[in-house]
């Protein structure tokens, strides 16, 4: 981390898009303070804080993939507007799902992972191959095969009896486990 240090930001950005992970991971610690005040600026949303942050993170990627120097734009400037626009975007899907019967509805995991045909745009549809794929690493780094599991229960919308049943363990036991998995989600940085 020392030498990226002495590069510029357009050379650590150029770094990140040649599959630097250094590189990609100093320009997201730069930045994720940012990305947590922008999301704070929402506190009353029907978000979750974490959910937020999260949402911000996606759009911090989409403008490290997408930033163009020769534009004349300054990345910080850019990235602003991309994470912004990434929480914008979260808070207007919320408001919608409301109105749709909840039989409709496809998780992103479902989409993503069987390659449904399901019409996303091609801004979703790279941001969710994108955030799927690094934080599924990332879970299988830092979650046991247990709350990987009971996580991905959890979010196909199975009750904590239901993952208690499948799993023949008790519904405390699946509780605790989804706690242990919010404290471990929360210093996940991707």
């Amino acid at each position: 981390m020392k030498a990226l240090n002495k590069l510029n930001e357009a050379e650590i950005l150029s770094l990140c898009k040649e599959g630097d992970n250094e590189a990609l991971t100093f320009i997201i610690t730069r930045y994720r303070p940012a990305v947590e005040a922008l999301a704070s600026k929402y506190s009353d949303s029907p978000i979750e804080r974490d959910d937020l942050i999260q949402e911000g993170m996606i759009g911090l990627l989409a403008a490290i993939k997408s930033f163009d120097c020769s534009k004349g734009t300054a990345f910080s400037t850019f990235c602003y507007t991309c994470i912004n626009n990434s929480l914008q975007t979260a808070l207007r899907k919320v408001s919608r799902r409301k109105d749709i019967p909840q039989g409709v509805l496809v998780s992103l995991e479902e989409v993503v992972v069987n390659n449904s045909n399901t019409a996303l745009s091609a801004e979703d549809s790279f941001l969710a191959k994108e955030s799927v794929s690094l934080l599924t690493k990332q879970l299988q780094n830092e979650l046991s095969e247990f709350e990987n599991t009971v996580l991905r229960l959890h979010m196909i919308g199975c009750s904590y009896t239901e993952i208690a049943d499948k799993l023949e363990k008790k519904p405390k036991a699946i509780d605790n486990a989804l706690q242990r998995i919010r404290k471990k989600l929360k210093v996940v940085s991707f």
